[in-house]
């Protein structure tokens, strides 16, 4: 089975390798037909501390690294957005 991988936003670097990422997602209502957009904050490992506040990364499902961080920061980090 392949690893989730998901688009966020950046909304806090201030733990030592690790990131917390909101991801956004949308999606039409079953009975009232109306778009709701929900969000969900993750806690990724970034192990090079690459990341900064306001970044756009992606990032991929992965074993468990602490209590709280199974996701791993993908390459292609710095981009403001």
């Amino acid at each position: 089975m392949p690893k989730r991988v998901l688009q966020g936003v950046v909304v806090s670097d201030k733990n030592d390798k690790t990131v917390i990422v909101r991801v956004d997602r949308s999606y039409a209502h079953p009975l009232l037909k109306k778009t709701v957009r929900k969000s969900k904050r993750y806690a990724a490992h970034d192990a090079e501390n690459a990341c900064k506040v306001g970044d756009q990364i992606r990032i991929q499902e992965c074993r468990p690294i602490s209590k709280s961080k199974k996701w791993v920061v993908l390459g292609e980090q710095g981009q403001k957005g």
